[in-house]
């Protein structure tokens, strides 16, 4: 009976060009608000159990989604509305243009379609249930984290990494034809190929997407080729070997994306008796933004089938919002979990006057760059001090390690981030290539890390974002841009005068400037004029530079 409703055609009479998209509007969420809630509840339960009878009901879903995205009546109306033009209300028209670029990428035939979420669902159930197989033992990818990050074995190592990477190997075909699938959808809809679809929908162009990158580029790569190079001789000393000698195994996290702890203090004994979540409850209620109901409705430990990576999802966009995490005593969980419980409080505290379409965050970019400054603040000694407890004697032995690992694990971030835009630009440009040796040619050059001998397996295809998250991989490196940048301008408003020393704890000013100038607008202007005005100016390298390319 929906399906009647909104693919009636133009509404009657020649009203104004806001009563036609007002209408539309009424008639467009009427029938897809309870089919993408429906969608959001069915990815969630696939998530946390990994069963086949989930993952397929999750695909029923995510296909009577699709249909009504895909409908082309209701989108012919839709784009003669939004050509038309003459839309006073600009929140009717950011609407239009939001329900435009969603729909745009579903006008393509329904078998392909079909076909897209059933090889995607299929990808994501076998990265959900895959565990690697190490000397006779199966290893949870924390499990896994946990021998390279420990062991001083090489050959253990080495194993350990081989064996995470072996989900690349049943992904691999699945994921091409993923790729081909997606550009296919992308030519039928005039766009060169899945990737620059990708750009136009998220509102980014790709040639400034490309200067910013070279720009990074420019401005990292000395002085991370200089930690680098003190990092190779502390893990030499600690693997016994050479500096010629090490390998991606030797780097502690399976992508080189976090940096390896190498000697001095190190943070995860800070954790080992530690409640995490009552550390994040106490922290984010210190700061006007308690996190109480989202733990509740949230699933946070390491189970049979679950994912076992960490999510933030909004249900929808009504308040029930949810985080997926899998946490352990550690500080790269305590981590985690301020990241996540970040986005989790932009979700939360967005303005629920808002209408529908614009109740959401600005941009992958803005909400990612919340996550972050958060998740920062587990190397910042001030953090530490107020949240562990700790006395100033420790806080002054633990102090500099932390800020110098926070930079470290800042440059290594920005060069892997390099190589996941690169080559995915690549990958939809021709999926055809020899991509095993394009993904090791990027990873030589961004990383510097040396690529294993007389390997030709297609490591590339064992990162779950390529599936789960398209696209998708430069909106964290812009997010550690608009972190950086909305430290700076909150620091300012709160008269701060050290930024670098300010880790939030306690300061209730913190939540009410989020809510007000980060989360209340939601999606009412497009990425690059809200960063303007929440922060004050364009999104810059500028602060970036300032908290972690110089020493």
């Amino acid at each position: 009976m929906l399906l009647a409703v909104i693919s009636c055609g133009k509404p009657n009479g020649s009203g104004s060009a806001d009563q036609a998209a007002r209408s539309f509007l009424s008639r467009y969420l009427e029938r897809t608000t309870p089919l993408e809630k429906a969608a959001n509840l069915a990815w969630w339960q696939a998530n946390i159990s990994g069963k086949e009878e989930d993952f397929q009901a999750k695909e029923k879903a995510e296909n009577a989604l699709d249909q009504a995205l895909s409908d082309p009546k209701a989108f012919a109306e839709l784009k003669a509305i939004r050509e038309r033009g003459g839309i006073r209300d600009e929140m009717v028209k950011r609407s239009i243009d939001l329900i435009y670029l969603k729909c745009l990428e579903k006008q393509v035939e329904p078998a392909v379609l079909q076909a897209m979420v059933a090889k995607s669902n299929a990808i994501d159930k076998l990265f959900n249930t895959y565990r690697a197989g190490v000397d006779g033992k199966t290893l949870s990818d924390n499990d896994l984290r946990k021998t390279l990050r420990e062991s001083k074995d090489s050959a253990e190592c080495e194993r350990a990494w081989k064996a995470g990477k072996g989900v690349g190997r049943e992904v691999e075909p699945m994921l091409k034809e993923l790729v081909k699938l997606r550009n296919q959808a992308a030519r039928k809809l005039d766009f060169r190929d899945y990737y620059a679809l990708s750009l136009y929908l998220n509102e980014q162009d790709e040639a400034a997407l490309l200067a910013l990158f070279a720009q990074l580029d420019d401005l990292t790569r000395k002085p991370f080729l200089d930690m680098k190079a003190r990092l190779d001789k502390a893990l030499a000393r600690r693997f016994k070997i050479s500096v010629e000698q090490l390998r991606p195994w030797h780097y502690q996290d399976p992508f080189f994306q976090e940096a390896p702890h190498v000697g001095g203090v190190n943070l995860d004994a800070f954790y080992a008796k530690k409640d995490a979540l009552k550390i994040c409850r106490e922290f984010y209620a210190g700061i006007g933004l308690p996190v109480e109901e989202v733990l509740k409705r949230s699933d946070l430990y390491e189970k049979e089938g679950k994912s076992p990576h960490a999510f933030s999802t909004d249900i929808d966009r009504e308040g029930d919002v949810r985080v997926l995490a899998n946490i352990r005593p550690n500080d790269y969980w305590m981590n985690t979990m301020l990241h996540e419980l970040g986005h989790a409080v932009y979700s939360t505290y967005l303005d629920r006057q808002l209408p529908y379409v614009l109740r959401t965050e600005a941009h992958i970019l803005t909400t990612e760059g919340v996550a972050m400054m958060f998740g920062r603040l587990t190397k910042r000694p001030e953090w530490l001090r107020a949240n562990l407890g700790l006395e100033s004697r420790q806080v002054k032995r633990v102090g500099p390690e932390a800020r110098r690992s926070l930079r470290t694990e800042s440059l290594i971030f920005s060069r892997w981030c390099q190589v996941m835009l690169h080559f995915e630009r690549a990958l939809y440009a021709n999926p055809d290539q020899d991509l095993s040796r394009l993904w090791w040619d990027l990873v030589e050059k961004y990383q510097g890390l040396r690529r294993p001998e007389d390997r030709a397996e297609p490591d590339y295809a064992s990162k779950i974002h390529l599936v789960s998250a398209p696209v998708y991989y430069h909106n964290y490196m812009m997010g550690e841009l608009f972190a950086s940048q909305l430290h700076h301008a909150l620091a300012r408003q709160l008269g701060i005068k050290d930024p670098a020393a300010f880790a939030y704890s306690g300061r209730r000013e913190v939540g009410k400037y989020l809510k007000e100038k980060i989360f209340g607008p939601g999606a009412r202007y497009p990425w690059n004029e809200f960063v303007k005005l929440s922060t004050g100016e364009p999104l810059t390298a500028t602060y970036y530079a300032q908290d972690f390319v110089r020493e």
